[in-house]
């Protein structure tokens, strides 16, 4: 009989309160970083301000950056194996509770999308909700009763602890090994991140370094294919492959809100909560100095467009690539630079025929990139822009831009194929017009299938993948050849 008694008093686990952390484990995100990030793409003046926030207190600076913007609850990264796990709970009657140090007005307004706590329990603007703050007020919340903690990191160790079923997802290394070191069984565990390994490729963009071999273009139409040459080629396409992925980084990370609303672009590695911002910041300065330490041993003209592409692109990311026909002339202008770039860490003077050519033929590439972009909204139901500063409504001068821009190059190659350098570098001159058609044959097919809506968003991707875009090339190469010897 006492034994009964003694049972009832003791809550079993379907009757416990289950209390769940938000920051790194509801969500793979860290709230309070994302919501930096989307303060310094949106107001970097009140970004500024940051450090005087945080003199008042960590969950000060919570409530003022929560104050400033807004995250979108909908399209946040969810662990989708928890989320599941939390919603066959709440089916079956247990009380849920959502126990973060994030900022109560973003803990709300998260606890209303998904419509299955029964409580939040958050930092206020005055306590910071986390580790031992956050035990006393589940204690107090929850006593005689006892509760079971959803947690992944460090300061979740002293709730785990004293849960009546201790559970993680996506749990760091630092409270794996204290876990094991203090004892602490784990009933549950939901592990959702994909291999970094995996994560990485995807974060610096490896395929983008197809573009870096514009570099090599100076020293193969000069013929100059000295192996000290082609060494100082190589050298300069590998210092602007690291900061071009630098520059990647940064882009991604301030766009991790942009992303998330992106049908594709939702899966790259930080909008995903696969990869933290800290460890993009330290792959992207990594990969700064491993750049500019390269760089230092080429020419120091060089140095100067690996430079000028670096503040480019940082502009490009925060501020002009949302103004309007201003983002693809730079797209196209950054193309060109690789190969004045390449003729710089080579000492091979670049032709200015070839350098019009590369304009006109990247920004018909940057046009039909933004074509796409519109294509695919429309497609989707979407009424009003791609978020660039572009509406449905440019469809149809974009692709009249860009195809105009697209034969501009292939008049200024057949410009290029009578002047005095071309015969003086290969023999026989004549046959390098039989490259003109295939030009026309893939710019054609490029809006063609653009316009189908059958291209892919990234036209790069889609060179280098293209069957038909792969045989054209050769082609071109093949007939270079044979012009040359």
């Amino acid at each position: 009989m006492s034994q009964t008694l003694l049972e009832e008093k003791v809550p079993t686990a379907s009757q416990r309160a289950l209390c769940v952390d938000l920051d790194g484990t509801l969500v793979k995100s860290d709230t309070l970083v994302d919501s930096l990030l989307l303060l310094v793409r949106t107001n970097p003046l009140a970004a500024l301000r940051v450090p005087f926030w945080l003199k008042g207190g960590k969950a000060a600076l919570k409530a003022r950056v929560c104050s400033q913007v807004q995250l979108d609850a909908a399209h946040l990264p969810y662990n989708r194996g928890l989320l599941e796990f939390l919603i066959l709970q709440h089916s079956q009657g247990r009380k849920l509770y959502l126990t973060t140090g994030a900022d109560g007005s973003l803990a709300r307004q998260i606890a209303t999308h998904l419509g299955i706590f029964e409580d939040v329990l958050a930092s206020d603007g005055a306590t910071n909700l986390t580790g031992h703050n956050k035990l006393q007020s589940l204690q107090q919340r929850f006593a005689g009763e006892g509760f079971d903690y959803i947690g992944n990191a460090r300061p979740d160790l002293p709730l785990l602890s004293h849960s009546g079923e201790a559970m993680v997802a996506n749990p760091d290394h630092a409270l794996q090994g204290l876990l094991k070191k203090h004892n602490v069984p784990v009933a549950h565990r939901f592990d959702d991140r994909a291999p970094f390994s995996k994560t990485f490729l995807k974060t610096i963009r490896l395929h983008q370094w197809a573009k870096n071999v514009l570099i090599f273009v100076p020293v193969l139409l000069a013929h100059a294919l000295r192996l000290s040459l082609i060494g100082d080629a190589v050298v300069a396409f590998l210092c602007f492959s690291l900061c071009a992925s630098a520059t990647y980084i940064v882009n991604d990370l301030l766009d991790i809100e942009a992303d998330r609303h992106h049908p594709k672009k939702r899966n790259r590695p930080f909008a995903a909560g696969d990869l933290s911002p800290a460890a993009g910041v330290a792959i992207s300065l990594s990969f700064l100095l491993l750049a500019f330490a390269g760089a230092a041993l080429l020419p120091r003209g060089f140095v100067g467009w690996l430079f000028t592409y670096l503040i480019t692109t940082l502009c490009y990311s925060l501020y002009l690539k949302r103004v309007v026909l201003v983002d693809v002339i730079l797209l196209s202008g950054l193309y060109t630079l690789r190969m004045l770039a390449g003729g710089a860490a080579t000492h091979v003077a670049f032709s200015p025929w070839l350098a019009a050519l590369s304009v006109f033929l990247f920004l018909s590439l940057a046009m039909v990139k933004r074509f796409s972009e519109l294509q695919n909204i429309r497609a989707q139901g979407n009424v009003l822009s791609n978020g660039r500063g572009y509406l449905l409504v440019d469809i149809e001068q974009l692709r009249s831009f860009g195809t105009a821009s697209a034969y501009a190059a292939v008049v200024v190659f057949a410009l290029y194929i009578n002047g005095k350098d071309v015969v003086e570098l290969y023999h026989h001159p004549t046959r390098m017009w039989l490259m003109t058609p295939l030009m026309i044959l893939w710019l054609s097919r490029v809006w063609l299938l653009a316009s189908r809506g059958e291209l892919n968003e990234d036209p790069v991707i889609f060179a280098v993948t293209d069957r038909m875009s792969l045989l054209i090339g050769a082609a071109i190469a093949i007939i270079a050849v044979l012009a040359a010897f």
